[in-house]
């Protein structure tokens, strides 16, 4: 169902000894995870990775080379599930505009760290994600691990397009793709359980909420 991560093509590093005690910039690649979806949409259109450009702790990333080894791979829209908060903890505060700046369509749905959307949200959500995957457009996922809320959105997605697959079989194999950590919290847990039925029940308010009728 899912293939391995595949990094895009390594770009030259140096190192950035201007602060926080000399700390060496990472010169590892982006590692984007593709997953395979079902055969209705092209192969390798969805990536999960974490925060490009993130310089927190021991991580210390090259925003401007991690948008180029995205754009590289052809990304051409990107879902930020990060609050404004995170960027600027983690040092990339002006990210959405550097990603509009390289051409780049954003989609901004903060989702708090372990948490989850409400599921409302999340159909705005994954009607955005269909939409491009539908146009054949190479999309990316990510939070700040890609790991707990980008795995999240991505396994509702697949128990969206597939009623074959059970969510244990989605989180299992989230977790092969991108570690044992992909899916972090017990409410994510929770919320991949329920999903299918908190959709049905939020369908069926949606339809039939009352609705001006034009004459």
């Amino acid at each position: 169902m899912v293939n391995q991560p595949q990094p895009c093509a390594m770009l030259a590093g140096d190192f950035d000894s201007s602060d926080e005690g000399d700390a060496e910039e990472e010169t590892k690649p982006l590692l984007i995870s593709w997953l395979s979806l079902p055969p209705v949409y092209s192969s390798e259109l969805l990536g999960l990775c974490s925060l490009p450009g993130c310089r927190f702790k021991g991580v210390r990333r090259n925003l401007q080379k991690d948008i180029e080894e995205l754009k590289s791979c052809g990304t051409q829209d990107i879902f930020v599930l990060c609050t404004r908060g995170e960027l600027l903890k983690y040092r990339v505060p002006n990210l959405i505009d550097a990603y509009q700046q390289h051409g780049i369509c954003v989609h901004h749905y903060p989702i708090p760290d372990g948490d989850t959307p409400e599921i409302a949200k999340c159909c705005k959500i994954l009607e955005e994600l269909r939409s491009c995957l539908e146009s054949n457009r190479k999309t990316i996922i990510h939070c700040y691990g890609g790991l707990g809320r980008s795995c999240l959105i991505a396994a509702c997605l697949l128990l969206q397009l597939s009623d074959a697959l059970a969510p244990q079989q989605v989180i299992d194999s989230l977790r092969n793709l991108r570690g044992s950590g992909a899916i972090q919290t017990i409410k994510q847990y929770n919320y991949l359980h329920d999903f299918r039925e908190n959709l049905a029940a939020h369908l069926v308010t949606k339809n039939t909420t009352p609705r001006s009728v034009s004459r």
